[in-house]
């Protein structure tokens, strides 16, 4: 009971949701109370990757959040909302429409090292309370800009890239608005944009889908919303997929409901991944029964010949310790497995 599985997640459910989910799924496949955290907060309206740690893989859970991680959004262009996607409050409109020549111009602009203000909707703690909380309140929240990087950034026009259909009184807005209980224009419900042809060459756009690799703490709404200003309009994400994060990928993914018919079937196990999963980037070192019992018990090592850094311990393929090799090698997250 020590190990990951890789979750699919659906649009609408949150990931502490998700970990409930997937305990109800260990006990019903007999798998009785293991502890069970995730690799990194996805908003409820986004669905993809959602690494979950089982057991000791638990001890590994703030390693996954400082991995990079990689998504598909789509940018919905006439509307920003005061959450940044489609969950949110119209706050700002404007009636010009990119083209694909003019999205790909300004992407290079938002690749590399760069610094972006976080939404004001996030869990960023101001003065010890999450910004949403004080955002919902009605308080007016601005977040200090933050350094991250955009590893890689490009177009998918044939997801997404739809052209702006015009009506006689200037632009619509993206996807379908529709008006709250207090008359608040809404955006419409995230969506997963259909497959079609690129658009034509100079054809203005009412969305697109992008793919980005980006490191840890990048915003993917902020980082639509500025790529939206950039091309002299406004915009929202409407749609939002991690397709991997670290190591892990949709590949590996299961949908919540295969989840269920394993735990029926009595074969949730066979869909874990070993805890050494989430530890692929690292170099293994081979350490003797003398030398596991050292790290098992927090002593420090001397005289180890490899390479300095972060490296997994292990003995006889059972992992025992994250150590940190220097002149002295110490432990950084012991694990509590014991061979059979």
């Amino acid at each position: 009971m020590h190990g990951w599985l890789i979750l699919d997640k659906p649009v609408g459910l949150g990931s502490t949701q998700a970990v409930s989910a997937v305990k109800r799924a260990l006990r019903a496949g007999g798998c009785g109370k293991a502890k069970v955290g995730h690799g990194g907060t996805l908003d409820p309206l986004a669905s993809g990757v959602l690494p979950i740690a089982i057991g000791e893989a638990t001890k590994l859970s703030g390693r996954m959040l400082d991995a990079d991680k990689a998504y598909d959004f789509t940018i919905g262009f006439g509307a920003e909302t005061d959450t940044l996607d489609a969950e949110g409050a119209v706050i700002a409109e404007s009636d010009r429409r990119p083209t694909l020549a003019e999205v790909e111009a300004v992407l290079p602009r938002f690749t590399g090292p760069i610094s972006q203000r976080p939404p004001a909707y996030s869990a960023l703690k101001v003065g010890g309370r999450r910004a949403y909380d004080l955002a919902r309140a009605g308080e007016e929240v601005v977040l200090a800009r933050r350094e991250v990087v955009v590893h890689a950034l490009s177009s998918s026009p044939g997801r997404g890239g739809g052209p702006s259909h015009r009506d006689g009184g200037g632009g619509s807005l993206p996807g379908d608005m529709s008006r709250g209980e207090s008359g608040t224009r809404v955006a419409a419900p995230l969506h997963q944009p259909a497959a079609g042809p690129p658009p034509r060459a100079g054809e203005e756009l009412a969305e697109i889908t992008l793919s980005a690799l980006v490191s840890k703490g990048t915003y993917i709404r902020s980082l639509a919303r500025d790529i939206a200003q950039a091309l002299g309009t406004v915009g929202h994400v409407t749609m939002l997929r991690r397709t991997k994060a670290g190591p892990f990928t949709l590949e590996q993914a299961i949908s919540l409901d295969n989840l269920d018919r394993a735990a029926r079937d009595a074969r949730v196990q066979a869909l874990f991944l070993p805890l050494t999963a989430g530890l692929d980037d690292i170099p293994v070192l081979s350490v003797s029964p003398e030398q596991a019992q050292a790290l098992r018990q927090g002593r420090r090592l001397l005289g180890i010949a490899a390479p300095p850094g972060l490296t997994l311990a292990m003995l006889d393929g059972l992992p025992v310790a994250l150590v940190d090799v220097a002149d002295e090698t110490t432990v950084v997250r012991g694990f509590n497995l014991m061979s059979e």
